[in-house]
């Protein structure tokens, strides 16, 4: 595991941003092509806008994202594909873009994404950490044991009130209680895995899982197993580890 802590949001989102190009350039000048997934929320904005910037052929990128609110059109402000459309995708000619529709048949669909996610190994997972310390949408106690590459997840209080808190929704009765979510084993097949976490409500994750044990209670923790694991933070995520 690699830590960078940056002064702020912006700064981070820069720092992140330069990493994942050399890592997604490496890929490409190796195998030609890139296979990539790509996280959400706020807490990714000032990253994705740093990435979109760089020198980068997204003609040889292939995206994948990580959950969809189940039940949600993707005309929704607080759509997860709707986030990416207008922040990421419609900004860059990536090669080919396949989202977690939840619209329709939802087992059909899932079968269909996993089969494309498996055709070949993903180079490098874009994975954010929520207030709950969840990855994708396996709030806790996360399952860790299914090997599914998309599942059904009910999301827990904590968690539809971080998307309250960032605008997303105006009530916490408002927030879908399902999603269909990347699995935990999936995320762990990147084979680079990089997180941005700034802002200070994330502390108390960032704080959590870098000192709990292993624990689907803090879905995070996972994350220090990976062999190239890269963890951003900036001086306001990283107060609860060091006193600046």
């Amino acid at each position: 595991m690699n830590i960078t802590i940056s002064e702020n949001a912006l700064e981070l989102g820069e720092e992140a941003a330069k990493f994942l190009t050399e890592k997604i350039n490496g890929v490409i000048r190796k195998n030609g092509e890139a296979r990539i997934v790509v996280s959400t929320g706020s807490s990714q904005f000032e990253m994705l806008q740093a990435l979109i910037k760089k020198d980068i052929p997204w003609h040889k990128v292939e995206v994948f994202h990580l959950d969809e609110y189940i039940g949600l059109p993707v005309t929704h402000k607080a759509s997860f594909r709707k986030y990416l459309f207008e922040r990421f995708i419609n900004l860059v000619n990536v090669k080919e873009f396949h989202g977690v529709d939840t619209e329709g048949d939802i087992n059909k669909k899932i079968k269909e994404l996993t089969e494309l996610i498996r055709l070949r190994p993903i180079d490098v997972g874009i994975i954010g950490i929520g207030v709950n310390g969840h990855i994708a949408f396996n709030d806790p106690p996360a399952d860790f044991d299914t090997h599914e590459a998309y599942i059904t997840v009910n999301l827990d209080d904590q968690c539809k009130m971080q998307q309250v808190n960032e605008g997303w929704f105006d009530s916490i009765e408002d927030v879908p209680n399902q999603a269909v979510s990347m699995s935990v084993w999936q995320i762990m097949q990147c084979k680079t895995i990089v997180s941005g976490v700034p802002h200070k409500v994330k502390a108390d994750a960032v704080y959590k899982t870098l000192t709990h044990k292993l624990t689907n209670l803090v879905p995070a923790t996972k994350l220090k197993g990976h062999n190239d694991f890269h963890l951003f933070l900036d001086k306001n995520s990283a107060s609860e580890i060091i006193d600046f």
